[in-house]
């Protein structure tokens, strides 16, 4: 017999985590982007919902980073996802991206930078029947400079080593 499913803190965390960026993003979407912030978000271009123009998808088959600062327009947040208007080769474009396709956000101008890996993908390369909790790191320092696709935002912390918080560290292993 089984007891009762455990809590899946990770998860938790790795959720929390995910609302920070959904709330920094409708911030910025009604009030608009307060002094030196500036967001860069990485994503996986070919996730469920993720709708980006098909040129860019050529160029980044599996992930893309974009950079909201200066020239970004009608950002939308809901629950599920964000959509923006961004400028590629001097046109236009809209992109909709779920936050479950996020790997990557960061803020530049403070000390924060998050990481997330898809329990699908952890589970696929496991080759799990199960997915197993999803990964977070979350990065406390301020955040590296030129963060770009595929690079995760690095953080350093006082002195300037780097100070990373990583939640599967604290893992059930079975």
């Amino acid at each position: 017999m089984t007891g009762p499913p455990a809590l899946d803190y990770p998860r938790l965390v790795h959720d929390a985590l995910r609302d920070v960026v959904r709330s920094a993003l409708g911030q910025v979407a009604e009030e608009g982007l307060p002094g030196e912030h500036h967001f860069v978000l990485a994503f996986k271009t070919g996730d469920p919902g993720v709708r980006v123009p098909a040129f860019l998808r050529d160029l980044h088959p599996e992930e893309m980073t974009v950079l909201l600062q200066h020239q970004f327009w009608d950002l939308e947040v809901d629950r599920e996802a964000f959509s923006v208007t961004l400028t590629f080769g001097g046109a236009r474009h809209r992109i909709t991206v779920p936050f479950a396709a996020l790997t990557a956000f960061a803020d530049p101008s403070v000390p924060i930078g998050l990481q997330f890996e898809p329990p699908a993908r952890a589970a696929e390369a496991a080759g799990a029947s199960r997915p197993p909790p999803e990964r977070s790191t979350a990065d406390t320092g301020p955040a590296a400079e030129g963060a770009g696709a595929g690079q995760g935002a690095a953080g350093r912390g006082a002195g300037g080593a780097a100070r990373v918080v990583r939640l599967d560290r604290f893992r059930k292993t079975d």
